[in-house]
C-alpha cells in the first residue's frame, strides 16, 4: 500500500488541503470525503483515515478534503459558507476525475453527508455514488444541537441565566458572529445550514450506501432515516440502508474506532483485498 499523498487545491480564498489515497492496483472507483461539522471533524479523523486506507486497498482512490475554513485549509471558520463548500466539492471531484479518469462519488459523515446530498441534488452531473455515514437529515436540528453548546456554557458561567437557542438564533438573524466551542459561527453559514433538509431534496440520482451506528447489533435504524429511505425507494432510488453496532465516534470523549463500519464500507466496493 502506498502512503497518502498530501496536496493543495487552488480555490477562491486560498488553497484547500487534501490527502489523496491512491487505489491499489487498477482504479475501480473514486470517492471524495466530506468531513463533519466543527469539533466532530477532529473526533472523526482517525476513522476517516482508516476507512480511506481500506477503500484504497479495494481499488478506490480517496481524496480527503478539508473544506474552506476547516482543518489545514485556508481561511478561518467564520469565513466558511455553504455555497463555498459546494464549490470545494466541485474542485475535489474535478481533481479526482482528472487523476483517475473515473467519475467520482461522494463519501460524507454527519453534516458532510447532508452536504453531499445537497450537492448531488443540485449538480449538473451527479456523483457516481454516495457513501453516507450517520447522515444529518435536518440542518436546523443540527444547528440547534450546536447552539446548545453555547447555551450550556452560558448557564454554567452565569448561574442559569441564558436566553436559550431562540435568543442565539435572534442574534444570528441580527448578523452577529457567535463563538461556540472555540468556533466562530457566521450567520450566513448558520442560516444556510438551517435551510437544508434531506427530506426536501430530490431522490439521489445514484446508488446510495447508508450506514447508521447503533448501540447494539440488530437495532433498527432511526425512524426518520427509515422513512426517508422508503420515500427514496418509492421514487426509484437505489438505496441500501444498514445499521452497525459501534460507538458514536464523532462525539465520544476519547478517539474511538468502529470496526464494523470500516468492514461494511470496504465491502460496499468488492475488490481484490
Amino acid at each position: 500500500m502506498s502512503r497518502a499523498e498530501p496536496l493543495f487545491l487552488d480555490a477562491p480564498g486560498g488553497a484547500r488541503f487534501c490527502l489523496y489515497h491512491p487505489p491499489y492496483g487498477q482504479a475501480r472507483g473514486a470517492l471524495l470525503y466530506l468531513h463533519p461539522f466543527a469539533e466532530e471533524m477532529n473526533k472523526s479523523r482517525r476513522m476517516a483515515a482508516l476507512a480511506a486506507r481500506r477503500l484504497a486497498a479495494r481499488g478506490v482512490g480517496v481524496l480527503q478534503l478539508d473544506l474552506h475554513g476547516c482543518g489545514d485549509s485556508a481561511g478561518e471558520f467564520h469565513e466558511a459558507r455553504w455555497d463555498g463548500w459546494q464549490a470545494d466539492i466541485k474542485a475535489g471531484l474535478d481533481w479526482l476525475q482528472a487523476r483517475l479518469d473515473l467519475r467520482p462519488g461522494l463519501w460524507g459523515l454527519r453534516l458532510g453527508a447532508l452536504l453531499a446530498l445537497d450537492y448531488a441534488a443540485r449538480a449538473p452531473q451527479a456523483p457516481a455514488r454516495l457513501l453516507l455515514w450517520q447522515p444529518v437529515l435536518s440542518g436546523a436540528q443540527h444547528l440547534n444541537q450546536f447552539l446548545r453548546l453555547r447555551v450550556a456554557g452560558e448557564m454554567l458561567q452565569d448561574g442559569g441565566a441564558s436566553g436559550g437557542t431562540a435568543a442565539l438564533r435572534a442574534r444570528l438573524q441580527a448578523g452577529e458572529v457567535l463563538e461556540i466551542g472555540g468556533y466562530e459561527l457566521h450567520p450566513a453559514l448558520a442560516l444556510a445550514v438551517e435551510g437544508v433538509d434531506a427530506a426536501r431534496l430530490a431522490t439521489p440520482p445514484c446508488r446510495v450506501d447508508w450506514f447508521e451506528m447503533v448501540p447494539e447489533a440488530g437495532r433498527p435504524p432511526p425512524p426518520a432515516s427509515a422513512r426517508l429511505v422508503d420515500s427514496w425507494r418509492v421514487g426509484g432510488g437505489d438505496v441500501r440502508l444498514a445499521t452497525l453496532a459501534g460507538p458514536a465516534f464523532w462525539t465520544t470523549q476519547e478517539i474511538a474506532e468502529a470496526p464494523a463500519l470500516l468492514d461494511a464500507s470496504a465491502n460496499a466496493y468488492p475488490g481484490p483485498a
